[in-house]
């Protein structure tokens, strides 16, 4: 099969939702008509593993005016809009994915990408490069590049980057100031919240919320919840975000101080049982728990399966846990990142930010093939700058030039007091 969805019948819901996220999207569209003339990916075939939403449709749209054949899988079993991979499908595009996947079906959709033998890669969390790296190493011959989206991804890629175990270049996208100083930080606060209203219609005011980790992404969500009214508690691991995080008028302090406290907890660190067992057992009568980041890890699911006395299904993406001493805790959307479990992910209108670096990435690896060493690299400057651009010139914003007596006296060290 060229694809494999829940349902083609969707198609035509599908189609009106890529168009509606399209509109807020121009920056990119403005590198599809580009891509259009240039042909920059003729020849290229793109195997990626995105979250399939109405955003990633224009990005594959993108690399396809620009000559690219793709195949697309998801790289989250619950994040796959079933209406967008339908369209997909319609205009022959290879994707592959439904919402709410089996363990099995997410790996088998992963290696239909790589039957398709790309010369390329797109990923959201390392799973295609750690799947080509583990069982498929006959690919990696035909690799000219990689991109890397998330936090998460690029962690696990300087872990390979230092065991010397990456065997091609990869783009870290995700480094981009245009892709985490707005995805990760604006992004990531907007749409966790409206995940976690949509699974449990919480009133967040004067409620107790608990962060875990205190990056961009988390810096995001707790700016967001100051917003809603709620008290707000960061824990951390690292000493100067944790300063930060005090300083931003939050209080700082343990998880296992933090348990007892919270009324709703929110993961985004990318690391394993941040919340675990014991900080469960410590919960209110009827706390409740989110995950924002990439992986269903940073909540300990399967020990919390095995701790409770009875668990069900009560709402959308919303199951109730009963534990030993009676408490009832909920979890949103299993554990797995709750803005694409229960909601749509980010608003279009950051993702074109991001989904522009992909495909300039994608360029601009194509265009070093063979120059670029099997490891991390991070964009040049002025394609993040090129970026902010094309945005600002879609906003309609104008911003000042530098003069060149004032650029003569920033590149000069002669000037002083």
């Amino acid at each position: 099969m060229a694809f494999e969805v829940k349902d083609e019948n969707l198609a035509e819901q599908g189609k009106m939702n890529i168009e509606y996220a399209s509109q807020n999207m121009p920056a990119l569209q403005e590198i599809a008509k580009r891509f259009e003339k240039e042909k920059p990916l003729k020849g290229i075939r793109v195997g990626m593993a995105l979250h399939i939403t109405k955003e990633t449709a224009n990005l594959v749209r993108t690399l396809i005016a620009g000559g690219a054949e793709v195949a697309i899988t998801g790289c989250n079993p619950l994040s796959t809009q079933d209406d967008v991979a339908a369209a997909l499908a319609k205009e022959g595009v290879n994707v592959y994915g439904y919402k709410g996947e089996t363990n099995e079906d997410y790996y088998k959709y992963l290696n239909n990408v790589l039957d398709f033998k790309p010369n390329a890669t797109i990923d959201d969390g390392c799973d295609i490069i750690s799947e080509i790296h583990s069982k498929r190493p006959e690919l990696l011959e035909g690799l000219i590049v990689g991109t890397e989206e998330t936090t998460t991804g690029i962690i696990r890629l300087r872990a390979m980057e230092a065991d010397k175990a990456l065997k091609y270049p990869i783009i870290a996208v995700n480094d981009n100031q245009t892709k985490h100083l707005f995805d990760n930080f604006y992004g990531t606060g907007e749409s966790t919240l409206d995940g976690i209203k949509r699974a449990t219609n919480v009133l967040l005011s004067g409620k107790t919320v608990v962060v875990s980790g205190y990056g961009d992404c988390g810096r995001g969500v707790a700016l967001r919840l100051k917003g809603n009214g709620a008290n707000i508690i960061v824990c951390e691991v690292n000493h100067v975000r944790a300063l930060q995080a005090r300083q931003d008028g939050y209080r700082v302090m343990p998880i296992a101080e933090a348990a007892s406290i919270g009324d709703v907890f929110i993961t985004v660190t990318g690391d394993k049982h941040v919340i675990d067992v014991h900080h469960m057992e410590k919960m209110k009568d009827g706390a409740i728990m989110a995950n924002s980041g990439h992986f269903d890890c940073e909540i300990n699911v399967t020990g919390l399966e095995k701790l409770a006395k009875a668990k069900k299904r009560i709402r959308w993406q919303l199951d109730e846990y009963v534990l030993p001493n009676g408490n009832k805790v909920y979890l949103c959307a299993e554990g797995r990142l709750v803005n694409l479990g229960a909601a749509e992910g980010h608003p279009s209108e950051v993702m074109d930010l991001s989904f522009c670096g992909q495909a300039l990435a994608l360029e601009y690896g194509i265009k070093n093939k063979g120059k670029l060493e099997a490891k991390v690299h991070i964009l040049p400057e002025e394609v993040d700058q090129e970026i902010a651009k094309l945005k600002l010139k879609a906003m309609k914003i104008e911003i000042d030039v530098l003069t060149e007596e004032q650029k003569k006296y920033l590149a000069s060290w002669q000037e002083g007091t």
